[in-house]
């Protein structure tokens, strides 16, 4: 993998600009220079869901059936009849259920984002995911899944997992949230 690639990819998954670097040509996992940074090789899977399919319950079925410890969401398109979303102004100090909307329209799936894992033995898989959906007149709405994402003629996934790392969701006291940790499997 092209070190342009392989850091830009590396670097969008952590959230920074220059966290890692890959050796060009040799297709060598980058390094972390950041002890909160990780990095990792990946194998990329490809899955199509079918009308009526729940999307995140699909994801995190297909990460628990194939053993995913690591996982992102490389691209999505597809179509949904109907989305369960937290909005952006929740927090904390604020019921999740007072920022929270279902809609039940169709929608075009223009962008899903976020990290996914089977979880440790004995533990729940788990996922965070933000989508952007346009509706008939081409309007935007996007948000937190939550679920009731339901496919109305396709999702097209492509997925990448991140085979020497392992993720896990920890309540993290300043936000609130179960937040991502990010460790070697």
């Amino acid at each position: 993998v092209a070190g342009g690639i392989c850091g830009g990819l590396v670097s969008l998954l952590l959230g920074r600009s220059g966290a890692t670097s890959c050796s060009e040509g040799t297709g060598a996992a980058p390094q972390a220079r950041d002890p909160k940074s990780f990095a990792s090789g990946g194998r990329f899977l490809a899955l199509r869901l079918g009308p009526g399919e729940d999307l995140k319950s699909a994801l995190l079925r297909c990460a628990q059936d194939r053993g995913l410890r690591a996982a992102a969401v490389v691209s999505c398109v597809g179509s949904l009849t109907s989305a369960k979303l937290r909005m952006a102004a929740a927090d904390r100090d604020c019921g999740a259920e007072d920022h929270t909307r279902l809609y039940t329209e169709r929608f075009e799936i223009t962008s899903l984002v976020g990290t996914l894992g089977a979880g440790s033995e004995g533990m729940a898989p788990s996922c965070h995911l933000h989508i952007s959906l346009s509706d008939k007149d081409g309007r935007l709405v996007g948000g937190h899944v939550i679920g009731e994402c339901k496919v109305f003629t396709t999702a097209e996934v492509v997925l990448v997992e991140l085979e020497e790392l392992a993720f896990a969701r920890e309540h993290d006291l300043a936000t609130g949230y179960p937040e991502l940790s990010i460790g070697p499997r």
